[in-house]
C-alpha cells in the first residue's frame, strides 16, 4: 500500500490512502491542478463528452417532435416525458451504483439508452404515434447515463480529505455541465439547421454509445464500486457509496434521504423550472420570428457566462457561506429573468439574447452552491443516491417548465411563457432563505474539517 503522492495517471485508487491534501488556504488554482492528479488526465475529457448527449436530448426532443407535428405543446410533452423518465431512472441508477458500483450500472444503461433514442426517432417519424413517442421519450430519460451526478460522486471519493479540491471539483463539474448545455443545444441547432432534428438526435445516440461506455470503463469507477469491510476506517469511505456506517436503504432510506435533501430538492426543482420554461419560451419566440431552428443557439448563450462564473466560485472566500451565496446569486437570477420577460415583450430578438446572457451569469454559481450543499447533506453510503436524486429534481423542473411554457405559449402568448422563469427564480430565492442548517444525525467522514452549511 503506497503513500506516495498520486501522479497524473488514469488509474483510480480505491482503498489506498489518498495523497496528502494541500493547505486549505492554498491558491484557488491549486485545487484545479489537483483534479487530473487524482483522476488522471483522460477523465476530464471523457466525463465531459459523456454528458454532452444528454444536453442535446432535451431540446433535441422538443425540436424533433415540434417539427414533425407542428405543435410546440406536444414537443414540450415529449421533452417532459424524457425528463420524467430521468426523474425515476436517475435515482434508481444512483441507488444501484451505491450497491453494486457505477460500472455495472452504466454498462446496462448505455445500450438501453442508445436503443431508446433510436426508437424515439422512429416513433416521431410515424404519423399518429403520439403514445409511442411519449413512451420512447420516457425510456430514453430513464436509461440516460447519469454522468454528471456520478462524476461528482467520484470526486467526493477521490478528494475526501481535501475541502479545497472538493470545492474545485464541484465548480469544475458545474462548469462542465454549463459548457455541455452550451454546446449541446448549439450542436442541435447547427445539425437541425444543416440537416434535420432527426440527425441531431441520432448524433446524440452515437455519443451515448461511445462516450457513455468510455465513462463506464474509466478506472475512476472503481473508486466508488468497492464495498469496504465493516472494520475499515471511516475516512476511507467518505463519499464512496459504501462504508462502515451504512445509511438506510430501500423505501425507508429513500424517504430519509428526501427529508435530508428537501431544501436542495426544491431548489433544484426551481432551477429546472427556469431552464425548461426558458427553453419552451425561446422555442416559441424563434418560431414566431421565422427561425425555429435557432432556439438551441439562443438558449446556449445562457451557458457562456454561467461556465465562467461557475469556475470563479472556488476563489470566493470560504467565510461566505452557501446560504448567503445561494440567496445572492438567486436574486441575480430574478433580475435576469425579469429582464428576459421585458425583452421578449419588446419583440427584439437582440434584446432577448442579451438578457439570456445576463441571466446565465448567475446560473453557474447557484448550481455549484446547490450541489455542494447536497454533497454535505448526503449520509455516508448514499452519495450517488443523493446526487442523482438532486439531479432528477432538476429534470422534473425542466419537465414542468417545458410543458407549462409550451402550454402558455400556445394557449396565451409567447410573452406569457417568459413569466415562468421569473416565478422559478423567485422560488429559488425563497428556498435559499429557508436554508438554515444541515440536518443533524449521521455524520459523514471528514465533516469536522469541512465548512458547515450555516
Amino acid at each position: 500500500m503506497t503513500t506516495t503522492p498520486a501522479r497524473p495517471t488514469s488509474r483510480a485508487r480505491t482503498t489506498s490512502p489518498l495523497p496528502a491534501p494541500p493547505r486549505p488556504d492554498a491558491p484557488a488554482r491549486s485545487g484545479y491542478a489537483r483534479l487530473p492528479q487524482l483522476a488522471g488526465r483522460a477523465f476530464l475529457p471523457v466525463a465531459f463528452l459523456a454528458r454532452l448527449p444528454f444536453s442535446m436530448l432535451t431540446i433535441g426532443t422538443l425540436l424533433l417532435v415540434s417539427s414533425t407535428t407542428g405543435s410546440v405543446a406536444l414537443g414540450g410533452l415529449a421533452s417532459a416525458s424524457t425528463a420524467l423518465g430521468t426523474a425515476l431512472g436517475g435515482p434508481t441508477q444512483g441507488a444501484l451504483a451505491d450497491r453494486v458500483g457505477q460500472r455495472r450500472v452504466l454498462l446496462v444503461a448505455v445500450p438501453v439508452a442508445t436503443l431508446a433514442v433510436l426508437g424515439l426517432v422512429l416513433a416521431a417519424s410515424a404519423s399518429g404515434a403520439t403514445a409511442a413517442v411519449l413512451a420512447a421519450a420516457a425510456v430514453t430519460g430513464a436509461s440516460a447515463p447519469q454522468v454528471g451526478p456520478l462524476a461528482r460522486v467520484r470526486w467526493l471519493r477521490l478528494a475526501a480529505d481535501e475541502p479545497r479540491t472538493v470545492e474545485a471539483a464541484m465548480s469544475y463539474e458545474s462548469t462542465a455541465d454549463e459548457v455541455s448545455f452550451v454546446l449541446g443545444p448549439a450542436l442541435v441547432g447547427i445539425l437541425a439547421s444543416a440537416g434535420s432534428p432527426q440527425v441531431a438526435v441520432l448524433v446524440a445516440a452515437g455519443g451515448i454509445a461511445v462516450f457513455g461506455t468510455a465513462f463506464a470503463l474509466h478506472p475512476t469507477a472503481r473508486a466508488t464500486g468497492v464495498r469496504l469491510p465493516a472494520t475499515a476506517s471511516p475516512d476511507a469511505d467518505a463519499g464512496a457509496g459504501a462504508g462502515a456506517t451504512s445509511a438506510p436503504t430501500g423505501a425507508v432510506g429513500t424517504l430519509a434521504l428526501v427529508r435530508r435533501e428537501a431544501v436542495v430538492l426544491v431548489g433544484m426543482l426551481a432551477m429546472g423550472l427556469l431552464f425548461g420554461g426558458t427553453q419552451a419560451a425561446l422555442t416559441a419566440l424563434t418560431r414566431d420570428a421565422g427561425v425555429p431552428g435557432s432556439a438551441g443557439l439562443v438558449y446556449a448563450v445562457m451557458g457562456v457566462g454561467s461556465a465562467v462564473t461557475a469556475l470563479s466560485v472556488v476563489a470566493l472566500p470560504r467565510r461566505w457561506g452557501p446560504r448567503s451565496r445561494w440567496i445572492t446569486f438567486a436574486t441575480g437570477l430574478v433580475a435576469g429573468a425579469v429582464a428576459l420577460l421585458l425583452a421578449a415583450a419588446s419583440g427584439s430578438l437582440t434584446a432577448v439574447v442579451v438578457a439570456v446572457a445576463a441571466t446565465g451569469l448567475f446560473v453557474g454559481p447557484v448550481m455549484v452552491t446547490v450541489f455542494t450543499v447536497a454533497g454535505e447533506r448526503a449520509p455516508a453510503g448514499r452519495t450517488a443516491s443523493a446526487m442523482t436524486l438532486v439531479a432528477s429534481a432538476n429534470v422534473v423542473g425542466v419537465a414542468i417548465g417545458t410543458s407549462g411554457g409550451g402550454a402558455l405559449a400556445d394557449g396565451i402568448s409567447t410573452t406569457a411563457a417568459f413569466v415562468l422563469p421569473v416565478v422559478a427564480a423567485v422560488l429559488l430565492v425563497a428556498t435559499g432563505v429557508s436554508l438554515t442548517s444541515r440536518p443533524q444525525g449521521e455524520r459523514r467522514a471528514g465533516d469536522d474539517e469541512r465548512e458547515r452549511v450555516v
